[in-house]
């Protein structure tokens, strides 16, 4: 028997899946929302509130999922890989938990989303012969491009939901800056569609997508169903609605709906989300609520 723990340490979450590779069961997930590069676009440095929340998370998702009977993976993003402090983050976390994390690049993040999406696409009985897929993280998001199993093709980009959201004043600045912020994605796009072609398919991952996707289904954060996500189409429209209903919402029924910690950020990622949709031309897009940290366990176990 081989159970795998597979740790992905983002920008915003925090997100661990323990698994059996064999039957390819989950025996278990954690989620939350750490905050990692909290301060990062103003200091260029990772806070001390920032690591002592994951270490907390981390200690936390060990009494809940047993670490001692698995193999375990952990790898760190964008955050990680801007601080100056980065390594020295990594070091305090491995002192205080006793898991040391992998910094990856936007190519690893990349295809392990991939890996992740491919698998879920299978078990949706979805083929498409192309497809763009997005992640939308904390502090940097991918663009990825997939043309069959010969030819893909990803970049990283510094625009991240708590980058962005603390590196400008309020919403109505955040939303004049995006286009311009994101007019290298936009080159990019139009650079790769220009060799290789129109994909048929915009796939959305990561928890902007998938928040959006929860709420056209009538959940909340605490009712959240990942299962229910997985192949939601979601129009640009849809999201524009959503975007106007948490601006309406209390600050109490924001935070209802989309979890502690991500109230703030959430509008962000929506106008990060909708420039995607004008930048590719698509009307809509399917939701996937598997990530990297999916990737990472699918490779451990292939492994």
């Amino acid at each position: 028997m081989k159970n795998i723990i597979a740790i992905d340490l983002g920008s915003n979450s925090l997100r661990i899946l323990k698994m059996h590779c064999e039957t390819k069961e989950r025996l278990g997930e954690f989620h939350r929302t750490v905050k990692t590069a909290d301060g990062l676009a103003k200091t260029g440095e990772i806070n001390a509130e920032a690591v002592e929340r994951v270490v907390l998370a981390l200690n936390e998702a060990k009494e809940k999922l047993d670490f001692t009977d698995a193999e375990i993976k952990a790898v760190t993003t964008e955050a990680i890989r801007q601080a100056k402090n980065g390594d020295e983050v990594l070091l305090r976390i491995q002192e205080q938990t006793g898991i040391e994390f992998e910094v990856i690049d936007g190519v690893a993040e990349a295809k392990y989303a991939l890996a992740a999406t491919q698998n879920r696409l299978k078990l949706l009985g979805k083929t498409p012969k192309s497809f763009m897929m997005i992640d939308i993280g904390g502090g940097s998001t991918e663009m990825m491009f997939h043309y069959g199993e010969e030819k893909s093709f990803s970049k990283s980009f510094q625009v991240g939901i708590v980058t962005v959201t603390q590196k400008f004043n309020g919403l109505a600045e955040l939303a004049e800056a995006i286009p311009v912020l994101m007019n290298p994605m936009k080159q990019y796009y139009h650079e790769v569609v220009a060799q290789h072609g129109t994909v048929e398919l915009f796939i959305a991952t990561a928890g902007t997508p998938t928040t959006i996707a929860a709420m056209k289904h009538g959940m909340e954060y605490e009712t959240y169903d990942a299962q229910k996500i997985h192949g939601t189409v979601l129009s640009q429209k849809e999201l524009v609605e959503k975007l106007m209903e948490l601006i309406n919402m209390s600050p109490e029924e924001r935070v209802k709906t989309v979890g502690v910690g991500r109230d703030d950020l959430i509008a962000s990622g929506v106008l990060i989300y909708d420039e995607l949709y004008t930048i590719s031309g698509f009307k809509e897009s399917m939701v996937i609520d598997d990530g990297i940290r999916e990737g990472v366990a699918f490779s451990m176990c292939e492994g």
